[in-house]
């Protein structure tokens, strides 16, 4: 009774108050706390293919390896190259110098720009969303990016290069109306020269094939504005790091440039950097061949992409004339009159050059990347007739 007469109850009543209230409040703030679902989509690994035989292995390492010898003559290839099957590695072969001035050599390691062959892991990051439902096929690019001014272009025509519009490279050339050369480029300044300079079209939109780089710049734009990410941090989130790619990464301009393997001219003189090295989405990822494998084998997992998705990525999009020579969305085809069909896409940007060849039927996968000027690289297409019935004739080329 002393103890309560000395002490002022309302004091003891509103610590009393404050401390409860302080619990329920820690309460409510662990009950409320948003999470935030990861709704991202990502690729997944293939798992594991069936075991490829020593006696197969064998059977086609020797004519490999005379392909190599051939082709890049006392190991002067300076780049990497690998062929595999189901996954496992038949032959691979890495010379040269990833950078002459420090002496160091190329590895297994050793990520090289792979030039155009990004164009097919943009348009992977692309249909993964497609395949989510965050975009669609057939969606106006103008819904997306607000200031494109090509109405009626679609994601698909980016895709598959019919959407009329003029290449970056050339339109930011010569005319300082346009662009100053002594500034680097961006992927959001192609968007506003767009919309608004008067570059025109090659051709109408979605009349006819033609190739162009700007195209997958745009659907980097669209990566971005559709994930909230930048393009190096959605490709990485997306592809690179669910895949195990630990060697690979969209190329910064502004941080890298001292820690990337330059690339050199035939002769040997290395190439520097031009205003054109900071768009991105076309160009600009470096890789290793292994990298690049764990990516084919994932490409052909069947939780890829819907069935109905998959088959538009093997359509053939670029056949007004007979032909040959197709491309489909983000991917290079032959589609001979025999049934046979070769998928591949090839790259080029200052003296890199990469070459990806994936033989679905026979499970086989063929990349080649360089980072000294050569069009051997190309030949590596001449491997396909080991693995199945490839009609190509190469009489005009040796």
């Amino acid at each position: 009774m002393i103890f309560l007469k000395k002490t002022k109850i309302p004091q003891i009543l509103f610590t009393v108050l404050v401390l409860s209230s302080c619990g329920n409040d820690n309460k409510t703030k662990t009950a409320t706390t948003p999470i935030v679902e990861d709704t991202l989509p990502k690729m997944k690994p293939l798992g594991p293919e069936p075991k490829i035989s020593q006696a197969y292995k064998n059977s086609v390492v020797g004519r490999i390896n005379h392909f190599y010898n051939k082709n890049w003559p006392n190991n002067s290839m300076n780049g990497s190259f690998l062929v595999a099957r189901n996954g496992q590695i038949i032959f691979e072969r890495y010379n040269g110098f990833a950078n002459k001035n420090e002496g160091t050599k190329i590895t297994a390691d050793t990520p090289v720009q792979i030039a155009s062959v990004s164009k097919v892991l943009t348009a992977t990051a692309v249909l993964k969303l497609v395949n989510a439902g965050k975009i669609d096929l057939d969606q106006k690019v103008n819904t997306i990016l607000k200031t494109f001014p090509y109405e009626e272009c679609t994601i698909r025509m980016l895709l598959n290069h019919r959407s009329g519009m003029r290449n970056y490279a050339y339109f930011t050339d010569h005319d300082k109306s346009v662009w100053d050369r002594h500034n680097q480029l961006t992927n959001k300044d192609i968007l506003d020269i767009l919309a608004t300079k008067n570059v025109g079209l090659e051709s109408l939109t979605g009349t006819r094939f033609g190739y162009c780089n700007t195209n997958y710049a745009m659907l980097a734009l669209i990566i971005e504005k559709i994930t909230g990410l930048s393009y190096k941090e959605a490709m990485s989130e997306m592809i690179f790091k669910p895949l195990g790619m630990t060697h690979t990464y969209v190329f910064d301009d502004d941080k890298d440039r001292k820690k990337i393997v330059p690339s050199y001219k035939g002769n040997g003189v290395e190439i520097g950097f031009d205003y054109l090295d900071n768009v991105y989405g076309d160009k600009n990822i470096f890789s290793t061949v292994r990298d690049l494998l764990k990516f084919d084998r994932a490409r052909q997992s069947p939780d890829f992409l819907k069935p109905e998705l998959l088959k538009q990525v093997y359509t053939a999009y670029s056949n007004e004339r007979k032909g040959t020579k197709n491309y489909g969305l983000g991917i290079r085809m032959i589609n001979w009159e025999t049934g046979q069909n070769f998928y591949f896409h090839n790259g080029w940007w200052h003296g890199n050059t990469s070459s990806y060849i994936t033989l679905m039927k026979e499970h086989v996968t063929i990349i080649a990347l360089s980072n000294k000027m050569t069009r051997n690289t190309y030949a590596v297409r001449k491997l396909a007739p080991i693995f199945g019935d490839y009609p190509f004739n190469f009489k005009d080329e040796e």
